[in-house]
């Protein structure tokens, strides 16, 4: 398939994906100021690698952790008062997974001592931040100030590798090899131009998980047979009703060839997909 990362739908990365320039919007919804209102400093607390956190109010909700998704309400600020992005003028937070590397390190790290409806200041120094880079609104060595709210958090499954004990390996004139896991008799055949729906684990040889549908909780849609994806997802896909549960393992000239992808997939890599198709309809 297209390389479909699950870092890049990510709008809060460690470099310039990251919204740092406010958005004009005229929603109602509050700004970070006007959340401080009400609120009164309950717990400082300045960690080893130099991040201040100040509660200004504390909720009862779930604690997050390494691996959930969190939605996070926020207002950037440099130390002179500067605004650089507000989520709360734009009315809608963001979503990350935390604790892997998609935000700033000092955002992981404050988020994770925070529970659902918590509020609180973040001041981020350079280490943790951005360093010596200069981001346009945020200039290098800036330390950084954010007023957040955590309104959710959602845990993420992550992927289960297949069991394919004692199951046969099948194989096409293509050079595709495929491991039927579970087979639904009663679903629909998937055929070329159709609108398939597929959760998906994408693994090296060595077992290394690349990418995957699981934790996004949403499966990769695409039109069948017309290219959008690799040919072996063309063949492979083919081969399944709704339902099933295959392994494919695609050698790499239905894969990516010897150019790879995405820096992350080796050239020449055979590729291995534990596969489940979700729907397919005309």
């Amino acid at each position: 398939m297209k390389t479909n990362y699950f870092k890049s739908g990510l709008i809060l990365a460690a470099f310039s994906a990251m919204t740092i320039i406010a958005c004009s919007n005229n929603s109602p919804a509050k700004t970070g100021d006007e959340e401080k209102e009400n609120m009164t400093v309950s717990d400082t607390i300045t960690t080893e690698s130099g991040l201040k956190v100040i509660f200004h109010s504390r909720g009862e909700g779930q604690q997050a952790k390494a691996g959930d998704l969190v939605a996070v309400h926020y207002a950037g600020t440099l130390e002179d008062g500067t605004e650089f992005d507000n989520s709360f003028k734009r009315g809608e937070p963001i979503s990350f997974p935390l604790g892997q590397g998609y935000v700033i390190k000092g955002w992981d790290e404050g988020i994770a001592m925070m529970r659902v409806g918590d509020s609180a200041t973040l001041i981020i120094p350079p280490t943790i931040g951005y360093g010596d880079r200069d981001m346009g609104t945020i200039p290098p060595n800036s330390t950084l100030h954010f007023e957040v709210k955590l309104e959710n958090v959602k845990e993420v499954k992550s992927p289960v590798p297949f069991d394919t004990e004692g199951k046969k390996i099948e194989q096409t004139p293509s050079g595709l090899q495929y491991i039927v896991v579970e087979k639904n008799e009663d679903g629909d055949q998937a055929y070329a131009n159709m609108n398939v729906e597929v959760d998906y684990t994408l693994y090296l040889e060595d077992g290394k998980v690349i990418d995957s549908s699981i934790p996004r909780g949403e499966p990769f849609k695409f039109v069948l047979g017309t290219g959008q994806v690799i040919p072996g997802w063309d063949e492979g896909i083919r081969l399944m009703q709704v339902g099933d549960k295959m392994r494919l393992i695609v050698p790499a000239k239905l894969g990516y060839g010897d150019r790879g992808a995405g820096g992350v997939i080796p050239p020449g890599a055979t590729l291995i997909f534990d596969v489940e198709l979700i729907s397919a309809t005309r």
